[in-house]
């Protein structure tokens, strides 16, 4: 299957990426964003992403990180990755080489009982109060 996107003539490694994700059913976005991670890449090196060397990978994530690149994003970027790696290069000794990095989770704020009673007699709609209560 080939999407418009891909209007250029595509290398015989695009092409087997392109092909590995379709056999595995990858939607059109997660295509998307793997060739396009996968360029990233590729443009850091300065060459085909297939020449790369742990040593290439290690810098490319400092490069990441130096360049404030955001931790899901760097995450989304390693997934890219281990799959080229793995899947079409078949050269999971790489794909082990990429860090994946801790995504530190805000909790959400919880209102205590007393902010909860106060927020529901700062109305004296019923409706608002009603939708409040539910909320």
């Amino acid at each position: 299957m080939q999407y418009p996107h891909l209007d250029t003539p595509v290398s015989p490694l695009r092409q087997r990426l392109i092909d590995d994700m379709n056999m595995r059913r990858f939607s059109r976005e997660t295509q998307r964003n793997y060739l396009r991670d996968i360029g990233r890449l590729a443009t850091f090196l300065g060459r085909s992403p297939d020449t790369a060397t742990a040593d290439d990978l290690r810098r490319f994530q400092i490069q990441q990180q130096e360049d404030g690149v955001p931790v899901p994003t760097m995450n989304s970027i390693v997934s890219a990755l281990r799959f080229f790696f793995t899947q079409t290069l078949d050269r999971p000794d790489l794909a082990r080489r990429l860090v994946r990095l801790a995504h530190p989770r805000n909790l959400p704020v919880v209102l205590s009982r007393d902010e909860v009673a106060r927020l529901l007699n700062a109305t004296t709609c019923l409706k608002h109060q009603a939708a409040l209560s539910v909320a």
